[in-house]
């Protein structure tokens, strides 16, 4: 078959699995000759057939693939995993077998999951599908000429050596399922300090129904916040980072740069809020039996240190052992609240004067209702009880260690949230119903009185009256250890705070390293990197660690977190929230991408919940949620400033693409009004850095105001490499946005400048955002090239008045092309500032022979944009390459006090006095004074003045003067008489000089040539431009720009290079000259 194997490549190149071979489908073993129909299709070698498997070797498979030939037919072949490492083939028809398609000799690929994975990853290794071109370009031409998309395609052997190391990669890496990885975490982090020593008091002030409604208030937020989290971690591969992860690539950068950022700063200060916690209770018990070293402050600080230290070695040991110290506090804490419930139902008469009855009807009856004292209120209790809630993303924020994060973080947040509640409630309903609220600790106090004792302790036999005058020591309000009295066994209720506090603080000083590497791993923040980097199989943030011990320790030390425990609230409350909108924003932007397999939420309830969220940060501590709120605030507004190059596909972008569409929607059912007209500019400036300074005069009037395309006319003589086009295409917009040119970049392929100009006059826009306004470059060196340039630059003029186009050229006096310079944008901004050494530039190096030509022309011999470093563009510029530099630069710096000329003679709706009005209402301009000329009778100057300006002053425009000029009409200088004649000479037919036909064939053949008959016809128009520019060089000559009256050539009359010499003599040795013409309907009004 060798004879019959056409390949893609040239011969003598490596083999590529692209490579053709001619086969069929149903020939023998024998390698019968192929049926007709057959001939001429391919396959990828190194698929299998009778004849061609010989040994694995021939056909590239590693040793250890087995080929069954007694498998059962079918018409594709499997290659799969036996599950001992070796690589099974399947076998198909009796000469052909196929590993990727079905039953047909084709590369196409069919669906798979490693083709839709963004990098390699433990879950599998990324493969590449064919790419389009592979599949639809010509046999002849190679396939690897513009480069796969993705990378080539591994070959068989090289995927499974892949999908090899990957199983060996995995089995290395320790992940945690959605039991111990989040359900145990977030029961331990919800757990807190709180059940044991605040949740009797809290029942005491608010009483049981209130302080269920407490509880079942905090649960809704923190179930809506859970059912956000498992949407978003539902909508594809979560990796590390928890709610910085889920925030960022749901809202932005923005968004998850400032909450990450605080989130991981709120974990480590969290650390230290739970280790002083537990150090307190040490402390009071080392008190207890007089025990101290040395003063109760102090030993805080060393009982603290003493545990962060302990608790540092067990996360640095690596997540496994977290995990196991996690588990055996889950144990204690399961414990002691069992102990506490099995202690409730034991009733002994030696705790009832302590306030425990064990269950009583009158006692739930009597603390059924709230007795608040010490001016607390509900929204204090609520502000005390919700920080116990604040755990619930113990679990997600260990994403990457998760085994299936999309799965175990709904699972496990979600019953993680329904146990504890259900706990939180069971021990407000026990507590409630066999511990009074005020007991004296002394067995003496029985009743005596039964008229004055009225309360559930009286008919118990018990008088706690005097409590009411305070001093009281027992009870749900008196004694925080309340618990422990009622527990079967005291001391497992104090290891049960022990487990509480320390599980919570081992779970934050393992979060926020996590977050905090997840966030520098995004660079997001300048001079963080450091702490993007990982040790070990498990990648641990071992930096991170050692940071969160630092911060941690440093608030040990100071030891007073009444302050910042708030703001941690805050913190944490600020995350829920951006989750709960996150929701709702992806679901409000309705973008295809946003698909999560939990189904189970609401974006309404989602934002209820983020306005809960804002609501609770407020009631906790209306200071620390302004706090939170500005901090969140300025780093979004840092984030958005620095612009960090990333795209996560946020629903931000989604929601921005839904507005713009809807806007422009409704654009097109409004008619256009004249109040509303703004210029929207077609510029065709070919590549943007060809013609910087058309681009900065443009965006001048237009930004924030109008549209602006970059139009770009390719003229090539080969076909097109669509690859690099793509690439090219996103250089351009790059080079716009980074010199803050607000701009669209568009090109076309066309045969000649005007028939590109036709399409993009027709083609650009989208509904009502369409240009209405052409813009050029003047052909400064039109008369050294190809009249037939000139006959397509001024039908191109034509073209755009026949589209009711506007038409706006400008000529600077050095020319305006710089593409021909090399390393242009690196000259600039060495002058600008010293070289910061070897920044990319985009640049076109190859220098062309009409520098000025068409503003949009590129000739095959014309290379595109290419990033060419500094140190290669060094070489010495003419005096003439200088002051072309320094032109092409002039608009881009601000415009000092000077004049706008507005040579207003003629009136074309308005747009020659727009411009000038939109360019002095920016910043670069605004120093300018408009200067009005029109032309005039001299022995009405006075009125015409009078007129203009009462004009003027109804359009609100400002200006400085008004010139008449009344000697428009004078004649001209005869030494510019003759030049002009001079210019004209070299086009002119002369038909009066050759026989009438031979002067009609020439004249068809060259239709620029300009007849004798024409010349006389237009005299007086040719004595006018003449005499004009006489005018500008004596009135305007120190002005910062001329905005002047396009004059207009009538189509299939006026020869064009008649009209390109009535545009040469009116423009030339001028300062920066703007010739506009609109297309004579109104764009000014001074109605309301």
């Amino acid at each position: 078959m060798s004879g019959q194997k056409p390949s893609l490549k040239s011969g003598g190149s490596p083999q590529s699995r692209f490579q053709v071979d001619v086969v069929t489908e149903a020939s023998s073993a024998d390698g019968c000759k192929p049926p007709e129909e057959a001939r001429g299709r391919s396959r990828v070698v190194g698929f299998l057939d009778a004849g061609a498997l010989g040994s694995a070797m021939d056909i590239g498979l590693p040793p250890d693939v087995s080929y069954d030939p007694d498998a059962a037919r079918s018409d594709s072949v499997s290659l799969h995993s036996t599950g001992t490492g070796h690589t099974h083939v399947s076998d198909s028809h009796s000469n052909t077998y196929y590993m990727r398609t079905f039953g047909h000799n084709t590369i196409d690929a069919v669906p798979n999951i490693d083709f839709y994975r963004h990098t390699a990853a433990t879950l599998g290794e990324k493969l590449t599908r064919p790419s389009l071109s592979e599949l639809h370009d010509e046999l002849d031409k190679d396939p690897f000429e513009d480069g796969l998309a993705n990378g080539e395609e591994p070959s068989v052997a090289e995927e499974a050596a892949a999908a090899l190391r990957a199983k060996e990669a995995k089995g290395g890496t320790i992940k945690f399922g959605w039991v111990k990885g989040v359900l145990i975490r977030c029961m331990l982090n919800i757990w807190g300090v709180m059940l044991f020593i605040r949740m009797s008091w809290i029942v005491g002030q608010a009483g049981i129904g209130l302080t269920i409604a407490i509880i079942l208030m905090a649960t809704v937020v923190t179930t809506i916040t859970g059912l956000s989290t498992s949407a978003i971690a539902t909508n594809g591969f979560v990796r590390g980072g928890g709610a910085y992860y889920l925030i960022s690539r749901s809202l932005g950068p923005e968004f998850g740069g400032s909450i990450g950022l605080i989130f991981a700063f709120a974990n480590a200060v969290a650390v230290a809020m739970y280790v002083v916690g537990f150090a307190e209770t040490v402390v009071e018990m080392l008190s207890d039996v007089d025990a101290l070293m040395t003063d109760e402050l102090n030993d805080i600080r060393i009982v603290g240190t003493l545990t962060v230290i302990l608790l540092l070695g067990i996360s640095v040991a690596g997540m496994e052992w977290e995990a196991k110290a996690q588990i055996v506090l889950l144990v204690i804490l399961l414990a002691a609240i069992a102990n506490y419930f099995i202690g409730s139902f034991i009733s002994t008469e030696s705790k009832e004067p302590k306030g425990f009855f064990g269950y009583q009807s009158a006692i739930f009856l009597e603390n059924l209702g709230p007795d608040f004292r010490d001016e607390e209120t509900f929204f204090s209790m609520f502000a005390i009880f919700f920080p116990a809630a604040t755990g619930i993303l113990a679990g997600a924020n260990i994403s990457g260690d998760l085994t299936d994060p999309q799965s175990a973080i709904p699972k496990g947040t979600l019953l993680a949230i329904l146990i504890t509640g259900i706990t939180y409630v069971a021990i407000t309903i026990s507590a409630g119903s066999c511990i009074v609220r005020d007991a004296t600790g002394d067995h003496n106090d029985t009743v005596s009185d039964t008229v004055n004792c009225t309360d559930a302790a009286c008919t118990l036999g018990y008088d706690f009256s005097i409590c009411k005058e305070g001093g009281c020591q027992y009870g749900l309000i008196n004694d925080f250890q309340v618990l422990g009295l009622v527990s079967g066994f005291g001391p497992l209720i104090s290891a049960g705070i022990f487990s509480a506090t320390l599980s919570s603080a081992l779970a934050s000083l393992v979060s926020a390293p996590k977050v905090f590497q997840a966030l520098c791993k995004d660079n997001i923040y300048p001079g963080l990197g450091v702490f993007a980097k990982g040790y070990g199989k498990n990648n641990e943030p071992l930096r991170g660690y050692v940071l969160t011990f630092c911060i941690g320790l440093a608030f040990i030390l100071i030891a007073e977190l009444n302050i910042i425990a708030p703001i941690i609230s805050n913190f944490f409350l600020a995350s829920y929230a951006l989750i709960n909108f996150s929701v709702f924003h992806a679901s409000l932007a309705n973008s295809p991408g946003w698909r999560p397999s939990f189904k189970y939420f609401n974006k309404w309830v989602s934002l209820a919940g983020a306005i809960l969220c804002c609501v609770v940060m407020f009631v906790i501590n209306w200071w620390a949620a302004l706090v939170t709120l500005l901090i969140v605030l300025a780093l979004y507004i840092y984030v958005s400033y620095k612009k960090p190059d990333v795209n996560w596909g946020s629903s931000t972008q989604a929601l921005i693409y839904n507005q713009a569409l809807t806007h422009c929607m409704n654009l097109t059912g409004v008619e256009d009004h004249v109040k509303n007209f703004r210029p929207q500019c077609l510029v065709l400036a070919g590549y943007p850095n060809s013609r910087p300074a058309l681009l900065q005069l443009v965006n001048s009037f237009t930004k924030n105001v109008g549209l602006m395309v970059c139009a770009h006319v390719r003229m090539v003589t080969r076909r097109p490499n669509l690859k690099e086009l793509s690439q090219e295409h996103g250089r351009c917009q790059r080079w716009l946005n980074k010199k803050r040119i607000k701009a669209f970049y568009t090109h076309v392929f066309s045969d000649n400048l005007r028939h590109g100009a036709q399409f993009l006059m027709q083609a650009v826009g989208l509904g009502r955002l369409k240009p209405n306004t052409l813009v050029m470059g003047f052909k400064n060196n039109w008369s050294d090239g190809d009249m037939r340039e000139v006959e397509i630059y001024i039908n191109t003029i034509h073209d755009a008045f026949d589209l009711q186009y506007g038409v706006v050229i400008l000529r600077l006096r050095d020319g305006l092309d710089v593409s021909h310079i090399q390393g242009q944008d690196e000259i600039i901004q060495s002058q600008e500032k010293p070289p910061a050494g070897g920044k990319d530039a985009l640049v076109s190096v190859v220098p062309t022979k009409d520098s000025d030509s068409c503003p949009s022309k590129a000739t095959s011999g014309q290379s595109s944009p290419l990033i060419v470093r500094a140190a290669d563009t060094k070489c010495p510029l003419s005096l003439t390459e200088q002051r072309l530099l320094e032109a092409s630069q002039q608009f881009k710096k601000k415009q000092g006090k000077g004049t706008i000329d507005v040579w207003w003679l003629f009136d074309d709706g308005g747009l020659t006095l727009l411009i000038p009005f939109l360019l002095t209402n920016g910043s670069k301009w605004g120093d300018c004074r408009i200067r009005v000329f029109i032309g005039g009778k001299i022995n009405r100057i006075d009125h015409d003045r009078r007129a203009m300006a009462t004009l003027l002053s109804r359009f609100r425009i400002d200006f400085s003067d008004i010139h008449v000029l009344g000697d428009i009409n004078t004649k001209p200088k005869k030494h510019n008489k003759l030049s002009f004649r001079e210019l004209v000479e070299p086009y002119r037919l002369r038909e009066d000089d050759m026989e009438q036909e031979a002067a009609e064939r020439l004249k068809a053949q060259e239709p620029w040539r300009i007849t004798d008959n024409e010349l006389e016809l237009y005299k007086a128009k040719n004595n006018r431009q003449i005499r004009l520019n006489e005018l500008l060089k004596e009135h305007s000559a120190a002005a910062k720009l001329i905005v002047m009256s396009m004059p207009l050539a009538r189509k299939g009359t006026v020869s064009s290079a008649l009209y390109m010499c009535w545009l040469e003599t009116l423009s030339r040795d001028v300062p920066p000259l703007l010739l506009v013409r609109g297309n004579h309907q109104s764009v000014l009004t001074f109605y309301s």
